[in-house]
């Protein structure tokens, strides 16, 4: 009898518990997304749900395709972790104008969230693109990112494909400890001011195994970036991976700790690139960075160091610049140069960088001018290992 009693029990807590998962499943289509149609309100209704019921809850979004029409913000703060399952394609509308925000899908002020699957994020960027203004225009109007995480805590962003944004693909600002991994960003070289990921004011920020191609950085770098490693990533088409441009604003925050490893970088303008505007209106920071283990395949400048970055003529360029580069290492690089100068160190006259090591360089020119070369500005790097070419050859 004692044995049969508590059988009963197990059986009705696993059927307790089998009802607790289940109700943690949230599928847009239980809310009205049809396949074709505009699914902003479902979805908006399934996160609101998800987001009060508690334990973990999973929104998803079946393999078929749907519009999200109109720029669509998912808040929390919620009562447990919240997760998104991608595996349909998601389509912006092609009229840019039809998302009011500059982000068209917003998360924000959330512990513990994964968006993974097998879907996609179609941005349908390309009408956009002839619109874009904003590296000429300082007060241009933005653009709707695709992704934009504001403030997310312990994030995921696994699997997913990103494709034709109307600006940036991903957008990162005030978050920390996430991983982005086995992401596809693509977008043609064509397109303007579409950064595969920037990040800003974040700390713990992990990019790996990561394929992007697109028309401006693969990745960027903004201020206050902290703890950012960037590893077995792809890049290609775009302008390379960036820290900065820094300087261009007062009371920007340190960038610190960052480091980019084992990257391969194929048809290129840049490779891996820090940039600061002369003239800066407030001294400024960037410390601890690593570039180890690159390989260059045709790319315009592999490394490139640029404190007199002025796009435009937006800047006083005679003004050197009050950013501060320190404890730069730059390892075993290696492939092939657009240009002959493969490797600028251009330092700030006022701020001259500080403990730069290079080491390990095997870089060869394509062109018929003559062999690749190194030119440095304002630093005396200690060199170390293969130097090819010759790493600030004194004249």
């Amino acid at each position: 009898m004692n044995m049969n009693i508590a059988t009963i029990c197990l059986l009705l807590l696993l059927a307790s518990t089998a009802n607790v998962a289940q109700s943690g499943v949230f599928d847009v289509q239980k809310y009205g997304a049809k396949p074709g149609q505009d699914i902003s309100q479902a979805l908006t209704k399934a996160w609101k749900e998800a987001c009060a019921a508690g334990g973990t809850s999973k929104i998803v979004i079946p393999k078929t395709t749907y519009n999200l029409g109109s720029s669509t913000s998912l808040q929390g703060p919620c009562k447990g972790p919240m997760q998104i399952q991608l595996d349909g394609i998601v389509r912006a509308p092609a009229n840019p104008h039809q998302l009011k925000t500059d982000g068209w899908l917003v998360i924000g002020r959330v512990d513990s969230f994964t968006l993974s699957g097998t879907g996609t994020l179609d941005g349908l960027g390309a009408t956009s693109w002839k619109q874009n203004d904003c590296g000429k225009n300082s007060n241009c109007k933005l653009l709707a990112t695709t992704l934009r995480l504001d403030f997310v805590t312990n994030g995921v962003i696994q699997g997913i494909t990103f494709k034709d944004p109307k600006s940036f693909h991903i957008n990162v600002l005030g978050c920390n400890k996430l991983k982005i991994q086995h992401v596809t960003i693509t977008a043609p070289i064509t397109s303007l001011n579409t950064d595969g990921i920037h990040i800003g004011r974040s700390n713990g920020i992990t990019i790996s195994d990561t394929t992007i191609g697109t028309g401006d950085d693969c990745i960027s770098l903004g201020d206050g970036s902290k703890d950012v490693t960037i590893q077995r990533v792809k890049c290609g088409p775009g302008h390379g991976i960036s820290i900065g441009s820094l300087g261009k604003y007062f009371n920007e925050q340190p960038v610190a700790r960052i480091k980019v490893l084992d990257c391969t970088f194929t048809d290129t303008m840049n490779g891996v690139r820090i940039k600061t505007w002369p003239s800066s209106p407030s001294a400024g920071t960037a410390d601890d960075i690593t570039f180890k283990g690159l390989t260059m395949n045709k790319v315009g400048n592999p490394v490139i160091v640029d404190q007199a970055y002025c796009p435009y003529s937006q800047c006083k360029s005679q003004i050197p610049s009050r950013i501060k580069i320190s404890n730069l290492m730059i390892d075993d690089v290696q492939g092939t140069s657009a240009t002959r100068e493969a490797l600028k160190i251009i330092c700030s006259k006022d701020e001259p960088c500080q403990n730069v090591k290079v080491s390990n360089i095997n870089l060869s020119y394509l062109g018929a001018e003559g062999k690749a070369m190194s030119v440095c500005e304002n630093v005396k790097p200690a060199v170390s290992g293969t130097q090819n070419p010759p790493i600030c050859p004194r004249h």
